[in-house]
């Protein structure tokens, strides 16, 4: 019953960090529990949160800074970013992905080794001003439209609760980046821990702290992001799908 009731001061009192988006969101660091956390606010009525894979030579943009010059050239730049899901060695998503309503990956929804194919898993499915997070199944069922779509697992969160199985105490730590949605598809959470926690730390971080009911795990020790406005560009090995705002340069 305690427990419940603390829950509850958190969900009432959640809707407080979604004030601090604004263009190209607003980032903050966060400790919890030890851990310190940069999670950034995107306003999905006000900003535009998106997927990025190949650019114009039909390879792999890679890094922030290759999309980033890319997008200046459009009079764009890009606002906040991070990892979009997993990939192939050769950089393809491993799951479910569209890019401007073109699908290049159908929803994968057997169970297989790793962290993917932990199920329950889920897609993130972008549309104009909304966000929603399904779990891949139920995806597959109903076919939503998704302007940009991109799905990784395992499941942090699901309707608030944590995912079956993931053990509090458990000592498979890593650095870790994930996505959550809350206030209905209007906001969305984009985080990343900035040291070592495992899944059942990193899945309370959305929920208990960031008030997310629905939360994603993206990606693990290759995590990496781009917060400008924080002075954080992370660099290291070639991404795949890259997820993140997209505002006007200048």
């Amino acid at each position: 019953m305690l427990r419940r009731a603390a829950l509850l001061l958190l969900a009432l009192g959640a809707p407080a960090l979604a004030e601090d988006a604004g263009e190209g969101g607003q980032c903050r660091k966060m400790r919890f529990e030890g851990t310190q956390f940069t999670a950034c606010a995107v306003d999905m009525e006000r900003e535009t949160l998106r997927l990025w894979l190949d650019g114009p030579d039909g390879r792999p943009f890679g890094s922030f800074s290759a999309l980033d010059a890319h997008l200046e050239r459009g009079g764009e730049r890009l606002g906040i970013a991070m990892n979009g899901g997993m990939y192939h060695p050769d950089r393809t998503p491993v799951g479910h992905y569209v890019e401007d309503g073109q699908e290049a990956m159908r929803v994968v929804t057997s169970e297989g080794p790793g962290n993917f194919g932990l199920l329950p898993n889920g897609v993130l499915c972008l549309q104009p001003r909304r966000a929603a997070i399904l779990e891949s199944r139920a995806f597959a069922a109903q076919e939503p439209d998704c302007l940009h779509a991109t799905q990784s697992g395992p499941m942090l969160v699901l309707d608030g609760a944590l995912h079956p199985r993931f053990i509090e105490d458990s000592d498979s730590l890593n650095l870790r980046n994930g996505v959550g949605v809350r206030d209905g598809g209007r906001t969305v959470w984009l985080a990343m821990s900035d040291g070592p926690v495992n899944f059942h730390g990193f899945a309370r971080f959305f929920r208990d702290v960031l008030g997310t009911p629905d939360a994603l795990y993206l990606d693990g020790s290759v995590s990496k992001l781009y917060a400008p406005q924080m002075g954080r560009r992370d660099i290291g090995l070639p991404m795949g799908p890259i997820l993140g705002t997209a505002v006007p340069a200048g």
